[in-house]
């Protein structure tokens, strides 16, 4: 018995997939061959997000330690490499407890919600060309509509866990959620627009010119966005240890905390690998046909360098303020590089619908110009709104104690 997969179906692109197709076909059914291939595929996946997380786990302590004049985990393995499996086991062994009261069912359903849509994510980004599990014409429009699946796992964590802190938190999170969603959605507008399409691929190969260079507002507008919706300083509210414990997962131990946890670097992983894709040219580079894949990894340890650098850098925001930066700062900043955007787009794509070189340079030099403005305008305009207001005095009230104000 031998099987080949259709020119026409969906993961023929993908070479992996073929191949292990083609390897299983010659010996099983054609049904079972792919199932078979699929779960090699999910394996992998599944995998390649974990072993992510523990990387950045890694890296992002040994970095911080070195922002901050440490020296960051050293204890297990050589520049303690070892560390993120030593506090897998640590976890592992952990009592796995639930809270009285708790609803059951939903509360040992949330790890798995957040990791899942990291791996369905994962699954069409192109490490390089022709390796995405599914080519998807529509790929900007999937990870958007998968994405939201955090949203509902957050707060499932905080309703089931019959904890006061833990529903605080999730309320939270979720407005952070709700309101970073929307500019980073109208930033990404513009990189489909310019590219003309919502395949990762064809963005890809769109850009000639890397887009972080012609969009540069939608790109900060991206990874300001990014940072909050996962949960990042100066953005991490939720996990304000001084005023709501850990937030969403206070009541989750043992195994289930471990996945959140690799969720949440994990995340930073599969969003860098998005940023890559969107705004650096993805695989793009030199001898990309055959070190396509070093390019991406690169680009993507770039990112992930700098959200890592984001949190060491900037201290935490009150929640009235990372609302404010929403609503009143990254809105308007989406909203003029998309306005900005489709002029240039109008005014400049040719007769057969392409964006030249010389056409993305133009717009490369116009909104950088744009960006600076943009920011110091509406920088200066939110200024007052998030600026820290000493408190008064007249302002602390104490029953029985006389106020003295000392000039």
């Amino acid at each position: 018995m031998s099987c080949q997969l259709a020119a026409d179906n969906v993961l023929y692109a993908n070479g992996l997939y073929r191949l292990v197709y083609d390897l299983v076909g010659t010996i099983l059914p054609c049904w079972l061959s792919y199932v078979i291939a699929g779960l090699v595929m999910i394996f992998v996946l599944v995998n390649a997000v974990l072993l992510g997380a523990a990387v950045i786990t890694w890296a992002e302590r040994r970095l911080l330690g070195r922002f901050q004049n440490r020296v960051g985990p050293n204890r297990w393995g050589p520049f303690g490499l070892f560390q993120p499996l030593a506090d897998l086991l640590k976890l592992l062994t952990k009592e796995d407890l639930t809270p009285d009261g708790a609803d059951k069912p939903v509360f040992a359903l949330v790890p798995i919600l957040m990791v899942a849509p990291l791996v369905m994510m994962t699954a069409v980004i192109p490490f390089a060309e022709n390796t995405s599990l599914a080519a998807l014409n529509v790929g900007v429009l999937y990870i958007l509509a998968v994405s939201s699946i955090t949203s509902i796992a957050i707060f499932m964590a905080g309703w089931s866990s019959n904890n006061r802190y833990a529903m605080f938190g999730a309320a939270r999170s979720v407005a952070v959620l709700i309101s970073y969603e929307v500019p980073v959605v109208l930033s990404l507008l513009g990189v489909v627009m310019v590219a003309a399409s919502m395949s990762l691929g064809s963005i890809v190969e769109a850009q000639v010119l890397p887009f972080f260079l012609v969009q540069p507002l939608a790109f900060f507008v991206f990874m300001a966005g990014m940072s909050a919706e996962l949960n990042r300083s100066p953005f991490d509210v939720a996990e304000a240890e001084s005023e709501i414990i850990a937030g969403y997962h206070t009541e989750y131990s043992g195994v289930k905390f471990a996945l959140i946890q690799a969720a949440e670097f994990g995340g930073v992983g599969v969003v860098s690998a998005i940023a890559a894709t969107l705004f650096l040219g993805g695989w793009s580079g030199p001898w990309s046909e055959y070190l396509g894949w070093l390019w991406f990894l690169i680009k993507t340890g770039a990112i992930v360098f700098l959200f890592i650098w984001f949190r060491a850098t900037y201290p935490r925001l009150r929640i009235d303020q990372i609302m404010a930066v929403s609503w009143k700062f990254l809105l308007p900043l989406s909203l003029v590089n998309l306005a900005a955007v489709t002029l240039e787009v109008f005014l400049l794509r040719g007769p057969e619908g392409v964006l030249t070189t010389g056409d993305l340079g133009i717009m490369a030099v116009i909104n950088v110009v744009v960006t600076v403005v943009a920011i110091w305008v509406f920088g200066n305009l939110i200024r007052d709104r998030v600026k820290f207001q000493a408190r008064q005095p007249s302002d602390v009230v104490v029953p029985g104690v006389t106020t003295i104000e000392v000039h």
